[in-house]
């Protein structure tokens, strides 16, 4: 059996006879930029966000982006952002050009820990950007005390977690303005890019929406230095189109994820966590495992196709180099990075497809798996390999002790009177550069290869 990661194929013939009609519809009026689509879009997805103002724009980024410069934020201050998130929560902060300073999230929500923020607030810090990741609320409360008592603005980063809520009230409706994405592959997509800034404060969509129309209250009349990022009339007629199905289609991941939440009792596996105040959407169902790299190749053997959210962590980044942030500094979001798997999580998956899941998470580990690709790297596994003595002593070499796809996963062991006492994995370093690389790097420990 073969599991996608993500389809749209259930929900797009589910729907297929209303966004057909609205692309006829927007086809048919010749309209095209800011028209009543869009007008219509915005004014359906403020209620939802159970929010005054909404103002579509061209993707997620610019929506966070339009908010921050909106809110006068731009160069010398800084954002705080969590170490854990994708790169554009970060974007949005360099783009206005203030920085990022990153706030390492609880490592069972992997949302920012609201028990971190204060130690990293300076005198130019300007607002505090909690992202609502894999679909997951932030915890809110705190996070707004503090930015009260600080006086800091709060731009909600909700591009994966349309309709999640907290304690009982829907996200983006917390702080000052809301950035949401509207990427295909969100729980709200559209047929292409889009995003969306929601707030109560009508001076402040006001801005956004000039800002994002090259800086023009009116036509040929720019206020502003300002962008073109604008919600197209074809995508907020795909928008509307899904947007009274989202309730549902929310409800059939969370049952979903009951199922993976009930059925998965892998010892391997460390599943996600949710407190008592959040009502997740599930955009993302991450689990975490110190095998990741073996699991997501075993599963991926058995048809599965799984993801990984994110393997490189923000601060880690090339393009966040001059950040000076060196590995290690920000463990907790490297941790994560190492070790999150993301398995299948779409609207329609059939109940073969999440007991077949299930079934494949669980058996990982239990022996079922050791004979996989053994043909391939059994060459390599024949020897043990020795350690020049002058860099570790007499007594240790190294043994291969397990074998997947294409990683080879060494460990040094000491063989002592009372058994193997394991003193260093290698295991990290393979997988960060492969085979290849990995040799070289282990190559400074005394282990030859060979070719």
């Amino acid at each position: 059996m073969n599991v996608p990661f993500v389809s749209f194929r259930p929900m797009e013939k589910e729907l297929d006879t209303d966004l057909r009609a609205a692309f006829e519809r927007v086809y048919n009026a010749s309209w095209y930029i800011e028209g009543k689509e869009d007008e219509a879009f915005e004014e359906a997805f403020a209620r939802f966000c159970d929010s005054s103002c909404c103002v579509g724009v061209g993707n997620g980024l610019d929506a966070l982006m339009l908010a921050l410069k909106a809110l006068g934020i731009g160069s010398g201050d800084e954002v705080i952002v969590p170490s854990n998130t994708y790169i554009a929560t970060a974007l949005a902060v360099t783009y206005v050009g203030a920085v990022p300073v990153f706030v390492e999230p609880d490592i069972r929500t992997y949302n920012i820990d609201p028990t971190k923020i204060e130690e990293k607030i300076t005198e130019r810090t300007k607002a505090i950007m909690p992202v609502h990741l894999y679909g997951q609320p932030c915890d809110m409360d705190p996070i707004m005390e503090i930015a009260r008592k600080y006086g800091l603005f709060v731009v909600e980063d909700c591009a994966q977690a349309h309709g999640a809520t907290y304690k009982g009230k829907v996200i983006g409706s917390f702080g000052d303005a809301a950035g949401f994405s509207f990427y295909p592959g969100k729980n709200l997509g559209a047929l292409g890019d889009a995003g969306a800034t929601v707030t109560n404060n009508k001076e402040l969509a006001d801005k956004v929406r000039a800002l994002g129309n090259y800086g023009s209250d009116y036509k040929y009349h720019h206020i502003y230095q300002g962008n073109n990022s604008r919600l197209d009339e074809m995508q907020a007629a795909f928008l509307a189109a899904k947007l009274p199905h989202l309730g549902r289609m929310n409800e059939e991941r969370r049952r979903i994820a009951k199922r993976y939440l009930e059925g998965i009792n892998n010892p391997c596996i460390i599943l996600p966590y949710v407190p008592d105040y959040a009502v997740p959407v599930w955009h993302i169902f991450a689990v975490r495992t110190d095998r990741r790299d073996e699991l997501a190749g075993y599963l991926a053997e058995k048809g599965i196709s799984t993801n990984k959210h994110y393997p490189i962590p923000m601060h880690l980044q090339d393009c966040y180099k001059e950040l000076n942030i060196p590995r290690g500094a920000l463990p907790i979001a490297e941790e994560i990075s190492a070790t999150e798997l993301s398995l299948p999580m779409f609207y329609g998956m059939t109940e073969e497809q999440i007991d077949y899941v299930i079934e494949c998470v669980n058996a990982f580990g239990a022996g079922k798996e050791d004979n996989m690709n053994s043909e391939k790297y059994d060459s390599i596994f024949m020897s043990v390999f020795d350690v020049e003595k002058d860099v570790l002593g007499d007594d240790f070499t190294f043994k291969a002790v397990d074998k997947w796809d294409s990683f080879l996963h060494l460990t040094l062991i000491s063989e002592l009177e009372d058994g193997f006492d394991v003193l260093f994995d290698s295991e990290d370093i393979l997988n960060f550069g492969g085979y290849s690389n990995g040799k070289k790097i282990l190559a400074k420990y005394g282990v030859d290869f060979g070719e």
